[in-house]
């Protein structure tokens, strides 16, 4: 028995030298000045066939970093950031050019956009009927 006491007072003694900092850190946190001057937005993006995100496996998968600069593995993450910055961040307001067009064939693309954009959690998705409705958009946003 007084093995067992020993023992469990061991852990608590590191438990509470390990986890004691981390708490005061947390407690802290609320009253601590902003680490940065920017609101975070932070996007992976995905594209795929199916008719809609849980269906369709994504093919093709990029990063898009738009504060302070741009930056990801999006090919074309500055202008894909200033398109965002122009729309407010709202994914459905990009809209197609009026120049293209598409065939009726059914074979549906589906974009994803999960993350925070300037601080804001967003989860986002669209069907589009194929890839040439897709590419269509006036946008390089999904361009990758």
């Amino acid at each position: 028995m007084r093995n067992t006491a020993r023992w469990a007072a061991t852990l608590g003694l590191a438990a509470t030298t390990v986890c004691g900092p981390l708490i005061g850190a947390a407690a802290a946190a609320p009253h601590a000045a902003p680490s940065s001057l920017y609101a975070p937005s932070a996007l992976v993006l995905t594209t795929g066939h199916g008719d809609n995100a849980v269906a369709a496996t994504p093919e093709r998968a990029v990063t898009l970093n738009c504060a302070p600069t741009a930056s990801g593995t999006h090919p074309a993450a500055a202008q894909a950031c200033a398109e965002l910055r122009g729309v407010g961040g709202d994914f459905a307001a990009l809209k197609p050019r009026g120049d293209v067009w598409c065939t009726k064939l059914w074979d549906p693309v589906v974009v994803t956009v999960q993350g925070v954009w300037q601080g804001k959690r967003v989860s986002y998705e669209r069907v589009f009927g194929n890839t040439c409705v897709k590419d269509a958009l006036d946008s390089s946003v999904f361009a990758f």
